[in-house]
Formats: C-alpha cells, sequence, structure tokens
C-alpha cells in the first residue's frame, strides 16, 4: 500500500506531535490483552503506541498509550502489512506485540521481511508452527506421555459419520489451527459442542472448507485450568497458574471469571515439559481440561498473550513486560512466586455468557437456569476486580462500558424488530 492510501498523522494519532518514536507498538488494541500489555509498558517509563482497525478502542484511552493508530485494513491482509510497515518506519518501534490470531498468521508470513527493523515478540519458527496446531501439539504431548482427549481428525465431511461412531454424542469439534486461511478469506473458529450428527458435518464443513482438518473429540465436563510461562534459553523465568470458573462462549473460549492458583504439581510438570521439549521461548499458555474424576487433559497451547493475563499481572506476574525483555534481548527479571486467591472479572463477557447460558439451557455442559442465575449473582458479591478497571487509568473501563451498553442496546431493538416483524 502506497503512503497515500493511508490517512493523515493528524486523524490517526493521540496528542501534537507529527512525529513519534516508542519502544513498543503494541497491536490489535481493541482486545483485553493488548490494553494490559500498554499499562504494563506504559508504567515502566516505556513509550507505547497502540494499533487497530477502528477506533472505539479502550486501549486508546489510556492514559499510557502515547498514540493510538487505526489502520483502514482488515487484519491478516496485504493491505493490513503495508500500514503496518508504513508505521513502524514512522515510529522506529523496538517491539511488536500482536494477540490476535490472524495479526499473527499475517506477521509470520512476512517475518524475514520485518525483524531487520523490528523484534516480533513471538516464538522462533518451528516452535510456533507446533504451538498453532493442535494436531501437531497433541502429537507431542503424546510421545512425552501426556494425557490428551480421544479424538479423531477428519478432513472430509464424508467422514463425520465414522468419527462420531467412535467419538459418539455430544462431541466437540475443533479446527486444527484458530485461525483459518484458503488464500483469499480467513476466520477464526473456536471449539464448537454438538449434539447431533447434522450439527456435527456443519461443524466440520465451516473447517475443512478451508482445507484444514477439524478434531473430534469427546466433551469433558471438568474445571479448566492453564498454566502460564516466560521461558527462554532453556530456563523458565516466571510460571503462573489459573482455573476459569466462566468462560465465552459458555463451552470454552476467552475466561470471563478467573482465578489465580498455585500452579498445580500434575499439570504444571507436564506443561513445562511441553515448553521445553517444542523449545517454546516467549510467553506460552498451556491450557487443560479434567474430566469428572478430575484428571487433567490437555487442550492446547496459546503461544501469545492470552486475553486472561491481566490476572496473571495483577497477582505480580508481569508477563507483558516480562515478553517485552525477552523480544529486545536484553535480562528477563525472575518471578519467584504470586499472590494466589485473586478473582478478575470480565463483567461485559460475563454478562453475554450468562445470556447464552440460557439460551443453550438444557444442552449438555450447560448449567441448569437457575443455578446459572445464582452463580452470577454470587460473583457480584465476592471481592474481585474487574478487567479493564483500574484506579488510577478509569478511561478505558468508560469507554469499554459504554460500548457494551450500545451493542447490547442495538441487539435487544434488533431482537425486537425480528420477532415482532
Amino acid at each position: 500500500m502506497t503512503t497515500a492510501a493511508v490517512p493523515s498523522p493528524a486523524q490517526l494519532w493521540r496528542g501534537s506531535s507529527a512525529m513519534m518514536r516508542c519502544e513498543a507498538l503494541v497491536l490489535d488494541a481493541s482486545l483485553r490483552q493488548s490494553l494490559v500489555t500498554v499499562r504494563s509498558l506504559g508504567r515502566r517509563g516505556l513509550g507505547v503506541a497502540a494499533a487497530e482497525t477502528h477506533d472505539h478502542v479502550p486501549a486508546f484511552a489510556s492514559r499510557w498509550c502515547q498514540r493510538g493508530f487505526v489502520f483502514p485494513a482488515r487484519e491478516g491482509t496485504d493491505a493490513y502489512q503495508g500500514i503496518l510497515e508504513h508505521w513502524l518506519e514512522r515510529t522506529g518501534a523496538r517491539v511488536l506485540i500482536a494477540s490476535n490470531d490472524a495479526t499473527i498468521a499475517l506477521l509470520r508470513r512476512h517475518r524475514a521481511r520485518l525483524e531487520p527493523r523490528v523484534r516480533v515478540a513471538l516464538a522462533p519458527e518451528p516452535a510456533m508452527a507446533i504451538a498453532i496446531s493442535k494436531e501437531q501439539t497433541l502429537a507431542v504431548a503424546r510421545r512425552l506421555g501426556l494425557r490428551v482427549p480421544r479424538e479423531v481428525v477428519v478432513r472430509d465431511g464424508g467422514d463425520v459419520a465414522a468419527a462420531l461412531k467412535d467419538i459418539g454424542l455430544p462431541a466437540v469439534i475443533k479446527p486444527s489451527e484458530s485461525w483459518l486461511w484458503d488464500g483469499q478469506e480467513g476466520a477464526r473458529l473456536g471449539a464448537q459442542l454438538v449434539v447431533t450428527s447434522d450439527e456435527a458435518r456443519r461443524a466440520v464443513e465451516a473447517v475443512t472448507r478451508f482445507g484444514e482438518a477439524a478434531l473430534v473429540q469427546p466433551l469433558l465436563p471438568g474445571r479448566r485450568e492453564a498454566v502460564s510461562f516466560l521461558y527462554a534459553d532453556g530456563e523458565v523465568y516466571a510460571r503462573f497458574a489459573q482455573w476459569a470458573k466462566r468462560t465465552n462462549p459458555p463451552l470454552g473460549g476467552n475466561s470471563v471469571l478467573r482465578q489465580s492458583i498455585p500452579v498445580p504439581p500434575d499439570i504444571g510438570r507436564h506443561a513445562e515439559s511441553l515448553v521445553r521439549d517444542i523449545d517454546l521461548e516467549g510467553y506460552s499458555e498451556v491450557e487443560f481440561r479434567r474430566d469428572a474424576a478430575g484428571v487433567p487433559y490437555l487442550m492446547e497451547i496459546n503461544p501469545r498473550l492470552s486475553a486472561s493475563v491481566e490476572v496473571a499481572v495483577r497477582a505480580g506476574v508481569d508477563f507483558p513486560y516480562l515478553l517485552y525483555q525477552w523480544a529486545i534481548g536484553g535480562p528477563i527479571e525472575r518471578v519467584a512466586g504470586y499472590r494466589t486467591g485473586g478473582w478478575i472479572r470480565d463483567l461485559g463477557g460475563d454478562i453475554t455468557t450468562l445470556i447464552a447460558a440460557l439460551r443453550q439451557r438444557g444442552r449438555p455442559g450447560i448449567t441448569p437456569p437457575l443455578r446459572t442465575l445464582v452463580d452470577f449473582g454470587l460473583s457480584c458479591l465476592r471481592p474481585t476486580a474487574y478487567d479493564y478497571l483500574y484506579w488510577n487509568d478509569p478511561l478505558p473501563a468508560i469507554k469499554a462500558s459504554t460500548a457494551f451498553t450500545r451493542n447490547m442496546i442495538r441487539n435487544l431493538a434488533s431482537h425486537w424488530r425480528k420477532n415482532g416483524s
């Protein structure tokens, strides 16, 4: 993309300077972990800029966001890449941090071109390639002796019946990679619970139309736990564990209510062996799901800052800053321990989860409506920190709350019009 296609700095930048130099450029600024990163680095006195494809972004309102850039192009596209290179030249950013799967896929495609001018805060290849692929990750885990869910890999819709005969219903359909791209269009797909063969076929076809494999696994009903690491040069500099009481969507997505916990000996040992074997440097989050008997099974690795990372930061493990230290090749702080028992909640996401759970009542893995409402209410009484809300940086929370309220009103109006027509 040419420079002329990029909106003027006056339109895109907060502040008055026509030029700026910054230590870090944080992409995907609308994500929760991006706001956490802006605050983390800004509080350390580092110059931080953030970028997103629209301007309704809480991170832009943070006191520590020196500049907010709007990239008028879709994530994962060559147009986005062109705009990114333009602003890297303008800012001279030392480190580039991304958390969106589409953006990460784009950076990986253009990594050789970017790395001479900026440090990309992603693990080197081929470790990144293994971690991104659930199929490859689970293969490594089996070799190491970790428990993994029973699964059938399906590459064509015609194989669904045989897979369900083996796995049974209900089942969970997962794409091998979260971001799917066929060269022309892309989509981010997550795990989907299916209770009928028709649902299973549609879920598999949504994945295989991109030429990727779908994993068919049984539903595990137990607690979801995760262990996060900052790992480099064969050493672990920080460890942290949490469990998710609720996620959005309810089956399993971004955690909207989670708690810091001591690293469980079973999954902590398994997770660290996996990270070491893959040699997955930088930040990673290794997710497990327990069955009804409490036995843990590996789900996946997230080799980028996760949406739940604020619970670690508030507990005393500043992963965004550790990631920055690793990316620039400097000394990395060691974190010996952290506070456990602290809760943190994404209130907007939790309300969305509540609505989804009530709509999906009766489906496997969904709690009954009365219990769902009671659990939600009790969470309002428990001492809890909230995503976005930080006492000396209030504007992001105000912006996030305003946007959530506006979207809820718009969705309700659309629902009433549809039912009334």
